[in-house]
């Protein structure tokens, strides 16, 4: 397996596995059925003692080195495919946000899963720190840069649709389920649902891109069917027939 292999098949699982990990994490969350609003104090307590709950959480920071991968193949395609400036914007507001959904799991979230030892005394006695840190105290204000999450990724998806980088239903789906996968704390059934709305796209196109190496030999179907060469599949009946009739006309001046 050569190296630009390895990369297309890598690039390709991780649109598969990173909107999966969205999906394990949010069920996991308890009291799904009841959504509701929580404040900071009823974080704390809904929090200790969850070890499935720490489990999505640590995979969920581990799965913002997907996210990054996932982003800079999106802000390449569609910057290939016209949209340069929208890929920039969208790649950097994407990855920023990422960057603070990684600290944020690590503070507000591992950090519970280290105090499931602690007596109920000690547990106490740490309340007010740890309200402080659910409270965003301090610096802890940079967390709130995940909101940059959604921005950047509907961004990519736009501009996805918009040029014609990726097909219509899977730049339709990743805009949908950004959009309210960011919902607030307390009402995770929204943001599963929409974790299942962006699996249902990217998973589809992630395997397509594993399966469907661009033959080296054949730049004109790269070029016109949307077979790039990291293996991503756009499938575009319109581009389809301009690559026959550019057949047909080869073989009529033959």
């Amino acid at each position: 397996m050569s190296a630009a292999e390895a990369a297309r098949i890598g690039t390709g699982l991780a649109f598969v596995v990173m909107p999966l990990v969205f999906v394990f994490a949010f069920a996991t969350h308890p009291g799904l059925l009841r959504p509701r609003v929580l404040r900071p104090e009823q974080l704390i307590d809904r929090s200790r003692g969850r070890p499935l709950l720490h489990a999505g959480h640590g995979l969920v920071t581990l799965n913002t080195v997907l996210m990054i991968v996932v982003a800079l193949y999106l802000g390449r395609v569609v910057t290939t495919h016209g949209a340069g400036w929208a890929g920039l914007v969208g790649t950097f507001l994407a990855v920023l946000g990422t960057v603070c959904l990684a600290a944020d799991k690590g503070a507000l979230c591992l950090t519970m899963s280290a105090l499931d030892g602690l007596s109920d005394d000690a547990f106490a006695a740490a309340r007010p720190a740890l309200s402080a840190i659910f409270a965003k105290k301090g610096w802890l204000w940079l967390l709130w840069g995940i909101v940059l999450i959604p921005v950047g990724f509907a961004v990519l998806a736009i501009a996805a649709l918009a040029s014609g980088a990726t097909s219509p239903w899977v730049a339709v789906l990743l805009l949908v389920g950004v959009l309210f996968i960011g919902f607030p704390d307390g009402a995770e059934i929204v943001n599963l649902g929409a974790a299942i709305v962006m699996a249902a796209g990217l998973v589809p196109f992630g395997l397509t891109m594993m399966v469907h190496p661009a033959p080296a030999s054949a730049p004109l179907v790269v070029r016109e069917v949307g077979l790039d060469p990291a293996g991503s599949v756009r499938p575009d009946i319109e581009v389809v027939e301009r690559v026959v009739l550019k057949v047909v006309d080869a073989l009529g001046e033959g």
